[in-house]
Parts: structure tokens; C-alpha cells; sequence
């Protein structure tokens, strides 16, 4: 094999020596092309008018720098009218005029600097055998044309945030080819309105439930037909959901209390965060009256004797949250979130152990063990005696493990799932909750008609499905339902139509990503760049 195809020399060009070190391939290369051509007239030349040598940069061979030593000719152009006399002949595509690397360096320079920025970039092209200063990564990606959008007719839109909750940008992706075609500065209706004024061909726009993306395709597209998410609506379901649990997991844990023949405690001063819309305001008063109930369920629990313990296991939360509760005075407005243990994923093993009669905690642990589990004896010691009834002096007993009670938020989610693909305790968990209340009863059956129906993707059921909701007078799901009748359109699309916004969702994964890889330094148009061209 000759060493010009082992290098990959392009025809005119040949090695006529070549010196190999430790770090380094130097390759002399001459020109041999036969008259090459004026770059302004065309015209072929003969005549040699000089000689000089150019040092090009190539990529790496074998993790060793390659470095081309050309020997290049300048030519008298004789065309009379021709402004250029003396030209240098081009060696074009495998090296630009005056460029001292070649174009395959460029493009892999690009490359890395799109899948990995501009510092990071130059740190790998050094270990490479391809050293480039972060700058000029960042400015031969930034030279790097964008493709142009000729045709979208299916356009998936979404906003990403540059700060969370403060500035926004827009995503668009094509639904068909699934590539992102356009990244926008920010959400506003003109920005968005703008951009699709420039595609008249789309008919079909797949959206989240906001309503700054609605007024910009009815106004700028209003051919198009408006698709509202499906994990949106399913989301806005459960969040109305979640208000109903939460009322009466609360109204059912202060009967509880007034069971037990103490009176409970005075509620606390309600306290609601401010800038909330009336729907989250009412959802986060229902959660706190939750909370509250489980408050006064301690304090009564505590005045007839319980254990802090037995408390924690009877009501369903932590022991360091009952001994807090306990230290304060009033109703503690802030809750922290639940932490998520590494033996939950073990709880349902400990569970069957211990109905079978295994009572060793020790003998339970280096089951654990040869399972995968990494964390120490205390951690399953703490957690077996929290989730036992009566505390401590239960565990030596060998008390029977009893499931914690379930969160408003827990309950949604166990309402929204397939009812086949539950447990036998999740099952039993869901009929628990049925039997509470009629009211939420009839919000599981209605709460299934609409996951079926959005599974099924049969939206002309709505109308049916919207009487019924409104016929059950269910409070929290009016709100739902006020919300669909404003973008009913849209959201009939969404249960009809095999479209939604799930490939759009992925991209604004990869857009995070590609954002924290840039530190949050760069601009929108590095960051558009990279975007549009990720690798």
C-alpha cells in the first residue's frame, strides 16, 4: 500500500520523505498537479513563477502528532484580462487557501467540540494528538453553518429554562424526523409567532397545557390543528386528584383522633405561600390539613402513652419527625420532604421473611448481604423497629410488619396505574382508600375512564366522560374540568391522535445535559450551536 492512500492524500499530492519520533510523524509532501487552474478566471497555467513550503497540521496517527511539510508552487496567470497575474495553486477541499491545518482537522475539531465545549474539548484534542486552543474550537463551531428548515409539517414546542423559574427559552423539534430544527431565546407569543409565520405548511402543533404556545399557533398558524400533551393531561389529573386524597386522608385521621376520646388540637393559622394560583393554592391547603391531621394523631397518641416509635410506625412517618413534632409547640408549617431509603427496595423480602418466621435481625442483614446490599446492620436494625407496631420492645417479640400508611401524592399515583400491573398490597392499599369515602370511590372510577380512555386514545368520549365529572360535583376536579373546556380542542386531538410531546421531552433532557456540560457560561448561541448539531 503506498503511504499516500495510508494517509489519506488526496490525488496531486506525494510523500517524498518522512521522519517518525516518540511524539511526532513529519511527512514532506509535494504538489504534482498539471496546470492548475486561476482561482478568478479559470483559466489553466504552465508557467512556475516560485516555490514555497507550507507546515499543515493533520490529524493524529497512533496517538502521534502528523505534521505535513508541503512544498506548494505560485503560477503566472497569462489570461490579459485577469486582475490576478501570480496566483498559488489550490489544493482545495483537503486544504483551505492560507489555513495551516487541514480540513479533516477542522471537522474533527468541530466534532469534539461539539460533544464536549471549548476547554474540555482542547484538554482531549492534546491527548489525541490534536492540540487546539479552546478558542478556536469554540470559533469553528460557532462557523459551522446551520441547517436550514425547508419543511415541518408535524412541529412539536416546548419551553426549557435557562435560570429554573426565571428565563425560558423555546425548543421545536420535527415530530417526523424527530431532530430538533430551531432553538428561540425565549417563550413569548411575538418569538414563537414569528418563527411559525415563516412555515405555512405546518398542520400540526404538539403542545404542552400552556396557553402562551396556544395563542401563538392560533395566531401565526391557524391552520394548523393544536395537539395538547398526554402527560400533561394526565398530570393535571392528578394533581386535582391529590386535592380530593388529601381532604379526606384528612378529615380520616381526625376522626381517628376523635376516637380515641382526646380532644384534639385547635388547627393551626392556615399560612399559603404566596404568587399561587387558586387551584395550587387550594391543592397545597388540602396537603396541610393532611399534615395537620397526622400532627394532632401524634399529640393524642403521645398523651395516651405510645412510644415515639410505636407513633412513627401507627401514623406512618419517621421517628425523628414525631420527636419534632413532639420538641414544638404548635403545628410546624414546614415539612421536609420523605427521604428515600436504600432498604425500600428490600422491604417487600423483609416483609416475607418475617411472616415465615425468620425474627433475627442479624440472620435478616446477611440475607441482605448476599442480595447486593451495601449499607450497614444499624440501617436495618433502625428501619425494622420503626416499621414494627409497637416499637423496640415488639422486635425481640417478633412482631408481624405492618405497611405504612400512604401519602396523598402516594395514593394519586396508585390510582393512576393499570390495575392489573398492581401487587396484592397495592391492591389492598387501593381498596382501603375506596372504602373511606363514596366521594373517592367515584374518583377512582373516574380517574380510570380517563386513563383508558387516554391509553386507548378514544377522545370522542370526552363529552360523556366531562358530563359525569360534572354530575359527581366532585369540587377539585371542576377545576379540571374548566381547564379542558378552554382548550377542548386541543386536548380532544391529544386522546385521539398518536402524536404527543414525548419526543420533544427527550430532546429537552439531552438540551440540560448539553447546558451543564457548558457550565452555565456560554450564551444562546453556543448553546443553539450545539444543540442543532449534537453528535
Amino acid at each position: 500500500m503506498k503511504i499516500e492512500a495510508l494517509v489519506g492524500l488526496p490525488e496531486g499530492l506525494e510523500v517524498v520523505s518522512g521522519e517518525v519520533t516518540d511524539q511526532e510523524v513529519t511527512l514532506t509532501v509535494v504538489s504534482t498537479q498539471q496546470n492548475p487552474c486561476c482561482p478568478l478566471c479559470g483559466r489553466k497555467a504552465s508557467r512556475v513563477h516560485s516555490h514555497y513550503r507550507r507546515q499543515l497540521t493533520d490529524m493524529s496517527c497512533a496517538g502521534r502528532r502528523v505534521r505535513f511539510i508541503l512544498h506548494a508552487r505560485k503560477f503566472f496567470c497569462d489570461e490579459q484580462t485577469c486582475v490576478r497575474k501570480i496566483f498559488t495553486e489550490r489544493l482545495v477541499p483537503f486544504i483551505q487557501p492560507w489555513a495551516r491545518v487541514t480540513t479533516r482537522f477542522f471537522q474533527a475539531m468541530e466534532d469534539i467540540g461539539l460533544a464536549t465545549s471549548g476547554m474540555l474539548g482542547a484538554r482531549l484534542g492534546k491527548r489525541l494528538g490534536m492540540p487546539a486552543s479552546w478558542m478556536t474550537i469554540l470559533r469553528r463551531m460557532m462557523a459551522r453553518p446551520g441547517a436550514s428548515v425547508e419543511r415541518v409539517v408535524q412541529l412539536g414546542i416546548d419551553d426549557f429554562s435557562f435560570r429554573r423559574g426565571r428565563t425560558f427559552g423555546t425548543i421545536l423539534v420535527d415530530l417526523q424526523s424527530h431532530q430538533v430544527i430551531d432553538l428561540l431565546s425565549d417563550r413569548s407569543v411575538e418569538t414563537v409567532s414569528a418563527w411559525m409565520r415563516v412555515h405555512p405548511e405546518i398542520r400540526l402543533v404538539s403542545r404542552d397545557r400552556a396557553g402562551d404556545y396556544a395563542s401563538a399557533v392560533a395566531r401565526a398558524a391557524p391552520q394548523a390543528r393544536q395537539c395538547a400533551d398526554r402527560f400533561h393531561l394526565q398530570k393535571n389529573l392528578r394533581e386535582a386528584l391529590e386535592g380530593v386524597l388529601a381532604h379526606h386522608l384528612a378529615t380520616h385521621r381526625q376522626s381517628q383522633a376523635q376516637e380515641s376520646r382526646v380532644t384534639p388540637l385547635a388547627d393551626a393559622p392556615s399560612k399559603q405561600p404566596s404568587k399561587l394560583s387558586p387551584q395550587e393554592a387550594e391543592l397545597s391547603q388540602a396537603k396541610r390539613e393532611e399534615r395537620l391531621a397526622r400532627y394532632q394523631h401524634v399529640v393524642t397518641l403521645r398523651k395516651q402513652g405510645f412510644s415515639q416509635t410505636a407513633i412513627a410506625s401507627q401514623v406512618g412517618i419517621g421517628h425523628a419527625t414525631v420527636s419534632r413534632w413532639l420538641r414544638s409547640d404548635t403545628f410546624p408549617e414546614q415539612h421536609p420532604r420523605p427521604r428515600k431509603l436504600a432498604l425500600d427496595a428490600h422491604l417487600p423480602f423483609l416483609r416475607e421473611r418475617w411472616e415465615a418466621g425468620c425474627h433475627n435481625i442479624a440472620q435478616l442483614y446477611r440475607e441482605l448481604v448476599a442480595r447486593g446490599y451495601t449499607h450497614s446492620y444499624h440501617s436495618v436494625h433502625e428501619q425494622l423497629v420503626r416499621l414494627l407496631p409497637e416499637g423496640k420492645k415488639n422486635a425481640a417479640k417478633g412482631c408481624d410488619l405492618s405497611p405504612t400508611p400512604l401519602s396523598s401524592r402516594q395514593a394519586s399515583f396508585l390510582f393512576l396505574r393499570r390495575p392489573e400491573q398492581l401487587e396484592a398490597d397495592e391492591q389492598g392499599a387501593l381498596l382501603t382508600l375506596r372504602h373511606l369515602h363514596p366521594e373517592i370511590d367515584l374518583a377512582y372510577d373516574l380517574v380510570e375512564q380517563f386513563a383508558r380512555m387516554l391509553r386507548t386514545r378514544t377522545g370522542e368520549q370526552l363529552d360523556d366522560w366531562l358530563e359525569k365529572v360534572r354530575a359527581s360535583q366532585i369540587r377539585e376536579f371542576q377545576g379540571f374540568v374548566a381547564g379542558i373546556e378552554r382548550d377542548k380542542a386541543a386536548v380532544v386531538a391529544g386522546l385521539t391522535l398518536p402524536q404527543n410531546n414525548g419526543v420533544v421531552e427527550g430532546n429537552v433532557n439531552k438540551l440540560k445535559l448539553i447546558k451543564r456540560m457548558m457550565y452555565g457560561r456560554a450564551r444562546f448561541p453556543l448553546l443553539r450551536q450545539r444543540v442543532l448539531h449534537a453528535v
